[in-house]
């Protein structure tokens, strides 16, 4: 499979699995982020799209 665009590397598609829907994320950003497998985040509705972050107590 070849490489994308740098201008196209943070474009993604949504993908149905069973009854969810799923996006996948940039491995780059999740390393930036320092996230794990099965880690909890918190997503929030905001004007215009999505708020996703680390899941705090």
């Amino acid at each position: 499979m070849p490489r994308r665009n740098l201008e196209n590397r943070n474009i993604r598609k949504i993908f149905k699995s069973g009854k969810c829907y799923c996006i996948s994320l940039p491995i780059g950003m999740v390393r930036e982020l320092k996230w794990r497998e099965k880690q909890k985040l918190q997503v929030k509705r905001v004007r215009g799209g999505l708020s996703v972050k680390d899941w705090k107590k």
